[in-house]
């Protein structure tokens, strides 16, 4: 062999071992996640002091801002994020939708934890952009900019943004400046409110059920090359989170409730689902296994029941039925 040839060969020997290092390696026989479907996630909770628990006049641990009880207890975010990466993971959705109120906001400061607890298992981190006091079309610019800078090279990120409450801004011409390089989609079924945004959603846990101006938004988004991603629920709840509310309550029917938002939203031409949502536990919309023994006294409602399981087993149900849609759906859209 020439020294030359050596050489090249030594270095590419060290180049491949360096990559085996840094890069993690998919476990065996691991299903391929889809791109296709996004879950919304909430990275806000935490214990010492108590945030977002409370929510409601609630006392916790046991008592919580919630309909259901997290299998987990009332979590830390940053504690739960690699537990929540392998239940992403079980669900077959590829991409979490971060909530993100903000630079030097609190979920700003787990942003780079929760990355980190996602790139291990192959789950890309997208933004879901929330309606901060102050925020304007510019500054939502500028926060674009900033997160692409700051994360934009990490292996989960993903540059796709959502915009929670697009609708209480009126000119959006700002994001002229970084819509070539990022997928930025409008919250609205109204397609005359979506100029300069590549797509739009929904995110409405409730409105999924009777799928109001989705067979529009799907057909105009078809035919103007846009992305459609209706958001799905498998209920909402928020009693205990908002007292007095007069918020309408989409019961699960043992999972009846999101398979027919599933099936509104592949009728309907989505070109992506987003999930409405991992853990947002105020609202009671969420996938990620609730307590099948909840405390006592505070009437939580379970999974029990859903797609026919019982007990422990119902916990990881809307997981499970959510892999199911997964793998119809990027059968469908293949």
């Amino acid at each position: 062999m020439r020294a030359s040839a050596k050489r090249r060969n030594l270095v590419l020997t060290a180049l491949v071992m360096v990559l085996a290092v840094l890069l993690p390696v998919p476990q065996a026989g691991a299903a391929k996640l889809s791109d296709k479907v996004h879950l919304f996630y909430y990275p806000w909770y935490g214990t010492s002091p108590w945030r977002h628990w409370q929510q409601g006049g609630h006392t916790p641990p046991d008592d919580i801002g919630a309909d259901l009880y997290p299998s987990l207890g009332a979590y830390d975010s940053a504690s739960a994020a690699d537990r929540h990466m392998k239940w992403v993971r079980r669900s077959g959705a590829g991409v979490i939708v971060y909530s993100w109120w903000g630079q030097g906001s609190y979920e700003d400061g787990l942003i780079r934890t929760v990355m980190d607890a996602a790139a291990k298992r192959g789950v890309k981190v997208a933004w879901h952009l929330e309606p901060y006091e102050g925020r304007t079309a510019a500054s939502t610019v500028a926060d674009i900019q900033y997160l692409n800078q700051a994360y934009g090279a990490h292996p989960a990120f993903h540059n796709v943004f959502y915009v929670f409450w697009s609708l209480q801004i009126a000119d959006w011409s700002a994001l002229e400046q970084v819509n070539d390089e990022n997928i930025i989609l409008a919250q609205t079924t109204d397609t005359s409110k979506i100029a300069h945004f590549d797509g739009l959603y929904t995110y409405d846990g409730i409105a999924g059920a009777t799928a109001p101006g989705w067979k529009q938004a799907g057909e105009y988004a078809k035919a103007n090359g846009l992305i459609w991603a209706p958001s799905v629920a498998p209920g909402y709840i928020d009693d205990r989170a908002v007292p007095g509310n007069t918020t309408p309550t989409i019961t699960r029917d043992d999972g009846a409730a999101y398979d027919k938002q599933w099936n509104n939203a592949l009728t309907n031409q989505a070109t992506w689902v987003s999930v409405t949502s991992f853990n947002e536990w105020h609202e009671g919309s969420v996938i990620e296994p609730a307590d099948s023994s909840p405390p006592p006294g505070y009437g939580y409602q379970t999974f029990d029941g859903a797609y026919g399981k019982r007990g422990k087993a119902a916990e990881t149900a809307y997981l499970d039925r959510t892999k199911y849609w997964v793998d119809r759906f990027d059968r469908e859209r293949s």
